[in-house]
């Protein structure tokens, strides 16, 4: 009874071990894995979770709660549900299933399969392994085989790799990374695409499967460029197919998160000539690439000359005059002839190459300082030419260019880039255009010609530019500097003409003050100026008349004498000669005072001349008649008389006079006391007839 009772309790606690072994509690986050240990038949080759009550791992999974499988035949292990944090995805690769098919890097997805929690459908419908199309959302929490699936996270990787490698790496303390796996966690975060540093960007699309690129594609567009060559044919406009273009067919595939679709509508892999928008995309790590750009912008004033590498065949539409590459329609490989204007443009710059053409005045400046509004004249630097004596000049030069946005293109094809047009075209043709003109020019010449110069340098510039369709707007000298040894006699030389002006200012100031102290002077003595001016004409006036007064009293003494002379021959004449030349002498006198003095007194004086003169002749004819007449001495008693008579002689003498005759003793006397000199006496007929 002893060995029964014993046998009894041994089985009751087997039992109860194999009970308490069976009985698993899973939690509420939580999901059991059964592995069962002992079957019939084995598994499948290349699939670990048993289907139809194999050996293995079940893909029937215990649900939370409490559970039993008979210990020892299952063993049950526990494990997380899969849960996706906020901002982030979950990348599925499947442990089971069929084999993907050659080629392929993904395994196809089918809408049965739902989020992979039904194992069983996702056998049932042809699940393949590997690494799924799909990606679990952020915010994801579901039971999924842990055997048959692991669910990579930025955070963690959930389940049970099969391979050795990883199951050594997930019994290291760190456990299983997405390093495993050749990611990186923000691989593995939401692909976020929106402005950085103020720029608006977009995505560049790279697809890691799909069909290989057609030869000579560099870039894959769902359906190619059939559209293009239909919008063509029907005459569309440029501006319409450009819009085509830039336009976007993500919708079909929702931008790249249904890979499957994307593949659906023959999407090959590669580059992808669609671009993202901003907006927030779940995309498989492995099947999707992006790269953040800048969107491109055209800015007022600017259009953008677009190059494109992809496309239909090239078409050139310039013409055979035009020798400097292919202008083509939008749409074909080549330089579209039709730029894009202002706007903000989401294109896959890999695919697409934008030169910006600004279509203002664009301003150069050959100097030190650069444009604030471009950088294209960052390398131009002041232009150094020689004289002709040898003088080294450094010009600071600014030139005005304008583009046109119908131009554009022609001018990018010919040039390459705007920075190639200041660069090599337009620094060359200025710079060797001023070094030639310095070397034909003295430096004085250059400085004095400098209107001229620079007239010039507009005209070359103009006419150069204008065959690579860039048109000349204004080429300005802003400044020159000198070398130290011109400045030097250049100084010198103004400041010596800056003192011979100023010499010449002081010179004139004081003119000038020579002209205010005699216009001072002038109307200070205005008055006396004015009373002069009258007394001028009195006096003149005054002449005039006793001028006249003369010329009447000479013509009635003049008449008079000649009436005498008639009457008594030598009397007459003689006192008609002397009124003559009293008259004469009266007129002179007038002219002499004076403008009018002076005429007066050479009227007088010659009116006395000759009236002493025919005075004299009348008198000497009038002592020859009396002599004739009277004789000698009663001739000369008579001259003495009239003497006396004329000058108011005192008759008595102081000395007496004796000896010979009284007469003459008389006549000597009255001689002496008129002071006649006797020599002047004998030479006139008075003398001769008195020494008679």
């Amino acid at each position: 009874m002893l060995t029964i009772g014993i046998v009894l309790l041994v089985v009751i606690l087997i039992a109860t071990l194999i009970i308490l072994r069976s009985l698993h509690s899973i939690g509420p986050s939580q999901i059991g894995l059964v592995n069962k240990r002992l079957a019939r038949r084995s598994l499948d080759e290349g699939n670990p979770v048993a289907l139809h009550g194999e050996a293995g791992y079940q893909a029937r999974l215990l649900m939370p709660g409490l559970r039993f499988k008979l210990w020892p035949i299952y063993a049950v292990s526990k494990h997380p549900w899969v849960q996706v944090p906020a901002g982030e995805i979950g990348v599925v690769i499947a442990q089971v299933g069929q084999a993907v098919k050659i080629g392929a890097k993904s395994a196809e997805y089918k809408p049965e399969f739902g989020n992979f929690a039904n194992l069983a459908a996702f056998l049932e419908h042809g699940g393949q392994k590997g690494v799924q199309r799909p990606v679990l959302q952020p915010g994801t929490l579901v039971p999924i085989h842990p055997a048959a699936f692991l669910v990579i996270t930025a955070s963690r990787v959930y389940g049970m790799p099969v391979s050795t490698e990883l199951q050594y790496l997930n019994r290291t303390r760190e456990g299983l990374t997405a390093a495993a796996f050749g990611l990186n966690p923000a691989q593995l975060l939401v692909t976020v695409i929106g402005p950085r540093d103020r720029t608006d960007m977009v995505g560049i699309v790279t697809t890691l499967e799909g069909e290989p690129l057609p030869s000579g594609d560099i870039a894959s567009r769902l359906g190619g460029f059939t559209d293009v060559v239909a919008m063509q044919a029907a005459n569309a406009a440029d501006a319409e197919i450009v819009d085509l273009l830039l336009g976007s067919k993500n919708t079909l595939h929702n931008n790249y998160q249904d890979f499957q679709a994307f593949l659906a509508h023959g999407g090959r892999i590669g580059l992808q000539h669609d671009t993202l928008l901003y907006g927030a995309y779940l995309l498989n790590p492995f099947l999707v690439s992006v790269e953040m750009v800048p969107m491109l912008v055209v800015r007022q004033g600017e259009v953008a000359v677009m190059k494109a590498f992809v496309g239909l065949p090239t078409l050139d539409t310039s013409g055979k005059e035009f020798k400097f590459g292919s202008i083509v329609q939008p749409g074909r490989r080549g330089i579209w002839q039709e730029p894009l204007r202002t706007g903000k443009y989401a294109i896959n710059p890999r695919i697409y190459a934008a030169e910006i053409v600004p279509t203002s005045i664009l301003t150069l400046n050959w100097a030190t300082a650069s444009s604030q509004a471009h950088n294209l004249d960052a390398s131009l630097s002041p232009i150094e030419g020689k004289s002709r004596e040898g003088f080294v000049f450094h010009i600071d030069l600014q030139v005005q260019i304008h583009v046109s946005d119908s131009k554009a293109p022609k001018v990018i094809s010919m040039v390459g880039t705007m920075a190639n047009l200041v660069n090599e075209v337009l620094q060359s043709a200025v710079g060797n255009h001023f070094r030639n003109t310095l070397q034909r020019l003295e430096a004085v010449r250059f400085i004095e010609t400098r209107d001229e110069v620079q007239n010039a340098a507009l005209e070359a510039v103009t006419r150069y530019l204008a065959t690579y369709d860039v048109e000349t707007k204004g080429v300005y000298i802003q400044d020159v500097v000198f070398p130290v040894e011109l400045v030097k006699v250049l100084t010198e030389r103004e400041i010596a003409n800056q003192e011979k002006a100023t010499f010449h200012e002081q010179r004139e100031a004081q003119l000038a003050r020579i002209e205010v102290e005699k216009a001072r002077g002038t109307a200070d003595m205005q008055g006396q100026l004015a009373t002069s001016q009258v007394s001028i004409e009195i006096n003149r006036n005054t002449a005039e008349a006793r001028a006249e007064q003369a010329r009447g009293e000479a013509a009635y003494v003049e008449t008079t004498a000649r009436a005498e002379a008639t009457k008594v021959e030598v009397l007459g004449k003689a006192d008609a000669s002397r009124i003559e030349v009293v008259g004469l002498a009266e007129a002179s006198k007038v002219q002499n005072v004076g403008a009018a003095e002076a005429s007066r007194a050479e009227a007088v004086g010659l009116a006395e001349a000759k009236a002493a003169e025919a005075l004299g002749l009348a008198r000497a004819e009038g002592f020859e008649a009396q002599k004739e007449a009277l004789g000698s001495a009663a001739t000369t008693i008579v001259a003495a008389i009239n003497a006396i008579a004329e000058g108011g002689v005192n008759i008595m003498p102081e000395v007496l006079v004796a000896g010979g005759g009284s007469l003459d003793g008389l006549a000597a006397a009255l001689i002496r006391r008129l002071g006649v000199d006797t020599a002047s006496l004998d030479a006139t007929p008075v003398g001769a007839a008195l020494d008679r």
